[in-house]
């Protein structure tokens, strides 16, 4: 360690410093005569204070202490070990189960004699440890390799050892996520490439959301390798309830067969099905050969009218977007056409209506009496007085004979309602205008826009697309017609309608979708893989709708058997959160209350729990994407037989070596505590001597 005493002044004021000390200290004991010293005591009186004074009045040049810190790193070996359990899926899980780990511990205890040796697992996450389970549901290979990336930069790392069967379901290719890595990497090759007999089930394809009596379709992937010749019965089942039986046939080694069933959606709720496979003797494992899913049958759709003054391209474009989701049940009409209820719909679009020839008086009295919220597309036939007597939140004021104006839209990137996706913003640059009508346009102050009209190259405050809720009723004003070209400008900049149709989907979702006004609300998801943590958020308000968190919120779940299994909400800011942990594959219960005053709330649901299969799915090692990753940084593939080899080979590489550097390091002399001692001594030992010798 080195060490230096430095200062911003000049090395003479240093000088200055003396002569202070000399003159106090002479004043002090060569012209004073009041006290009897010996000439031997009074010398040494005097240096002690000479020497104290010194150090004093140096500080007072505010002298910085510089050390210099050497340090020698040792390489850092990065032994990284896949803990999911497709590597226990093959004939040899015995041997990894135990002589395996028993191999790795060895390897590292030889590592460490000469090597820093940091030890980490991976798969569903990064783990620094350096014990193993092999039960982790996915393979994450890069986000291991990011989390290298974050905590070994700039550090002297001398290699990595990369323990794994190459096969990864989750995140990027290993062999692309590792390109930032400067340092070798030798590849322990887990598993087995062999191909086994073997029966899969691959992909089940299905729809997350059904509606009560309708039919949905299911496909189901099945893969069987080394199975020719054999037979197998594929069975789809809803708790004891057979619904659909095919035995399958498997004329090659290699086959994949596609299986298309259509379930009838019946009762409303979440509804749990289960395929199974038949096993075949000698397969290598049956933990693929079965599958669950759940659907969601709803009761009811939800039900949109669109009533139109004439035929107009924006109604096509609207109700094109609309069908592709399942969620909504869409019908258009002529305003003179329709004979039906209106309060039979939960939303009623309607475009150009009130127009100047139909004032849709009936229909707005309908509208007003079931208070159903609406979506006003106004254009050139709009009658704008009776549109200004609906209280809509949006006012407009024009001249006898309406003009039109082509109306750019302008994003407000502040707007609250839902989420403005970037795919939206940045098409919005480039979306044609709207045909807006001229006048004074004015907005209550409850009124949310997302588009404001840029006419030309000026910016306006005139709303294009506004939202208003005002009571029970909101309602949604498209200030401009011709918004099917939108709908062609999208498909023109990204070849889909997904932009436009997520935007419909939205303004629809949100105008569609009643309000939840209770005083408490809990929220989660329906169902979580069991490496999923389960997790809920909760809200309670007081009388006047303001969120507050000072009551306990408890939950209780409960799994099939009945067990209890009880939690109290975490307080965030203004609400709460519960992480519940992880929890086995089943169908769970839960009951929330909150007692706020004299008051009990309490909500009910449930949850699933899925069972994830997805490292089943592929049995046979990628032992090409390690050698790869291997020769790409100057490394080698060994095998778990050859860790006494891999150890020598990281041993006896000349690049990896211990690495020095030096740290320098200011420290203000003042702050220093021995400087305070010596300090403290000096004058205690003067004060002590002149004790000793009989002078006060």
């Amino acid at each position: 360690m080195g060490f230096e005493i430095i200062t911003e002044y000049p090395s003479w004021f240093l000088i200055f410093c003396l002569i202070i000390s000399a003159a106090i200290t002479a004043l002090l004991y060569y012209k004073n005569n009041r006290y009897n010293f010996s000439l031997l005591v009074k010398r040494a009186l005097a240096a002690i204070r000479f020497v104290a004074i010194t150090i004093i009045a140096f500080l007072l040049l505010s002298p910085l202490v510089k050390t210099v810190h050497r340090y020698v790193e040792k390489p850092v070996i990065i032994v990284a070990q896949d803990n999911s359990a497709s590597v226990l899926i093959n004939k040899d899980s015995a041997f990894y189960k135990k002589q395996y780990k028993e191999d790795l511990a060895k390897f590292i205890e030889t590592l460490k004699a000469k090597f820093d040796v940091k030890t980490f697992s991976f798969g569903d996450k990064v783990a620094e440890k350096s014990s193993f389970d092999f039960k982790d549901k996915q393979t994450d290979i890069s986000s291991f390799l990011d989390e290298l990336q974050t905590r070994y930069t700039h550090r002297n790392v001398g290699a990595l050892v990369l323990a794994t069967d190459g096969l990864y379901n989750k995140g990027k290719n290993p062999l692309y996520a590792s390109n930032f890595i400067s340092y070798p990497v030798y590849t322990v090759a887990l598993g087995d490439t062999s191909v086994y007999k073997d029966l899969i089930i691959t992909k089940v394809s299905y729809n997350k959301v059904a509606f009560l009596g309708n039919k949905f379709p299911v496909e189901i992937v099945v893969t069987a390798n080394k199975c020719k010749g054999e037979t197998s019965k594929l069975t789809v089942s809803k708790g004891n309830q057979i619904l659909f039986t095919r035995s399958l046939e498997f004329s090659t080694n290699s086959s994949t067969q596609t299986v298309l069933l259509e379930i009838e959606a019946t009762p409303a709720g979440v509804q749990h099905y289960h395929i199974n496979l038949s096993p075949i003797a000698n397969e290598v494992t049956t933990v693929n050969n079965s599958q669950d899913f759940y659907v969601n049958v709803l009761d009811q759709r939800q039900k949109i009218l669109i009533l139109s003054n004439s035929p107009n391209p924006d109604v096509s474009a609207i109700k094109q977007s609309l069908e592709k989701s399942d969620y909504y049940d869409v019908k258009s009409s002529l305003i003179d056409d329709f004979t039906g209820s209106v309060a039979n719909y939960n939303m009623v679009i309607l475009h150009q209506l009130p127009s100047l020839t139909n004032s849709a008086a009936s229909v707005l009295k309908s509208i007003a009496a079931a208070d159903i919220p609406v979506i006003y597309i106004l254009g050139a036939q709009t009658n704008y007085t009776t549109f200004n007597s609906l209280k809509t939140g949006l006012t407009i004021l024009v001249n006898n004979k309406t003009t039109m104006n082509e109306s750019l839209p302008l994003i407000n990137s502040d707007f609250p309602l839902f989420a403005v996706s970037s795919d939206l913003s940045k098409l919005s640059v480039d979306l044609p205008p709207l045909y807006a009508a001229f006048g004074t346009y004015k907005t209550s102050t409850s009124a949310n826009v997302l588009f404001w009209q840029k006419i030309g190259t000026v910016a306006t405050k005139q709303p294009l697309l506004m939202f208003n809720e005002k009571g029970k009723v909101k309602n949604c004003v498209i200030a401009g017609e011709g918004i099917w070209k939108w709908r062609l400008t999208d498909f023109q900049q990204n070849q889909n309608h997904d932009v436009f149709e997520s935007l419909i989907s939205k303004c629809v979702q949100y105008m569609a979708v009643s309000d939840d006004k209770s005083f408490f609300r809990v929220t989660g998801n329906s169902s979580y893989y069991e490496n999923e943590e389960v997790e809920f958020n909760a809200e309670v308000y007081n009388k006047s709708y303001e969120l507050i968190n000072t009551p306990d919120v408890n939950f209780t779940i409960y799994d099939k058997q009945n067990k209890k299994f009880p939690f109290v909400f975490s307080k965030t800011s203004n609400a709460y959160h519960l992480n519940a942990g992880l929890f086995p594959v089943g169908e769970y219960r839960y009951d929330a209350q909150v007692k706020v005053g004299d008051t009990v709330y309490s909500k009910s649901g449930g949850f699933n729990v899925l069972a994830l299969n997805i490292e089943s799915l592929n049995t046979t090692a990628d032992h090409k994407t390690l050698a790869a990753i291997a020769r790409k940084h100057d490394g080698k593939l060994y095998f778990p037989t050859q860790m006494d080899s891999l150890a020598k080979a990281i041993e006896s590489r000349d690049d990896i070596k211990s690495v020095s550097y030096s740290q320098k390091r200011l420290d203000d002399m003042v702050n220093l505590f021995w400087v305070f001692i010596i300090i403290m001594v000096l004058l205690a030992a003067e004060w002590g001597l002149r004790k000793w010798s009989g002078n006060y």
